[in-house]
């Protein structure tokens, strides 16, 4: 069958973002004689846990930015991480912090994620941060979601009144992507575990972002004809593959849009948190407010 869906290529769109913040981030050092600097708190050993904060150390190099990683023992105790946040708060030459998850089973990560300085909330995770972008009137937003947005962006599509489903009701996916559609005037569904009919909703949807952790959950058939498909699951299957929640060969028939996995939200995630670190550096410094990358 010939493909009826165009990919999205995340990689493209996520180089673009880069070059747009290097820019800027030129234009900031010229003037201000500030480079922004980002500070990863990592907690244990957890496999994809590093190989994540690599890429986030890597992509600061490339831009430029100052990075630290602080790699502590997964035993640490609770109050030696909350001490580590109010130093990194403290510190001027600190503009982002970002607290990679899942922490071990003994720490709470809400605590601690709310410690830190929302204005250094790089991940978008703080409850101010959250409640402001609930408000319609968003400073920091998670970057994922703010990847999701740009990439149904890149296919030129008006949000305006169109049926969106986001099947996954995360606080650091589903709901946040939910809430910038709803800030775009999209007609929003939020579908989970208990959801009945899933498939119907689902083919309802002109925006269909499916962020629920099971490989190829999401069939060809459950897909409306020409629907923006954003595929966020990253799953590994039994030969080593990585997969996403939809399936994509089914989908390339039936969609009009969709993200690869790999190649898709992965890149632009990664992309919106340089973005994020540089918007959090010229907050602190008083810079008026841009665009959006």
């Amino acid at each position: 069958m010939a493909s009826a869906a165009q990919i999205i290529d995340g990689k493209r769109l996520a180089s673009e973002v880069r070059q747009r913040v290097a820019r800027r981030l030129a234009a900031m050092k010229e003037r201000y004689g500030t480079v922004p600097g980002l500070a990863v708190l990592l907690v244990g050993d957890d496999p994809a846990s590093v190989v994540y904060v690599r890429n986030k150390r890597k992509a600061c190099e490339e831009l430029g930015m100052r990075s630290w990683v602080h790699h502590l023992p997964a035993d640490t105790p609770a109050g030696e991480l909350a001490d580590r946040i109010d130093r990194l708060n403290d510190d001027p030459e600190v503009h982002g912090i970002l607290l990679q998850l899942p922490l071990p089973p003994h720490l709470e990560a809400s605590g601690f994620l709310e410690r830190i300085d929302p204005r250094k909330d790089v991940d978008g995770f703080h409850p101010a941060n959250m409640g402001r972008l609930l408000e319609g009137r968003p400073s920091l937003v998670p970057c994922t979601p703010a990847g999701i947005l740009a990439l149904i962006d890149s296919t030129g599509t008006d949000l305006v009144g169109r049926r969106a489903v986001v099947v996954g009701r995360s606080n650091i996916v589903g709901k946040p992507t939910a809430l910038l559609l709803l800030s775009r005037h999209a007609t929003v569904t939020i579908c989970h575990s208990r959801t009945r009919d899933l498939p119907a909703v689902c083919r309802e949807a002109d925006v269909l972002v499916a962020a629920v952790g099971k490989a190829r959950m999401i069939q060809g058939d459950w897909i409306k004809p020409g629907a923006v498909v954003i595929d966020v699951g990253i799953n590994r299957t039994a030969d080593g593959k990585l997969t996403g929640d939809v399936d994509f060969e089914a989908a390339l028939g039936v969609a009009g849009y969709v993200t690869p996995v790999p190649g898709g939200v992965g890149p632009m995630t990664v992309a919106m948190l340089m973005a994020n670190t540089l918007r959090a550096a010229e907050g602190l410094l008083g810079v008026p407010a841009h665009d959006a990358f």
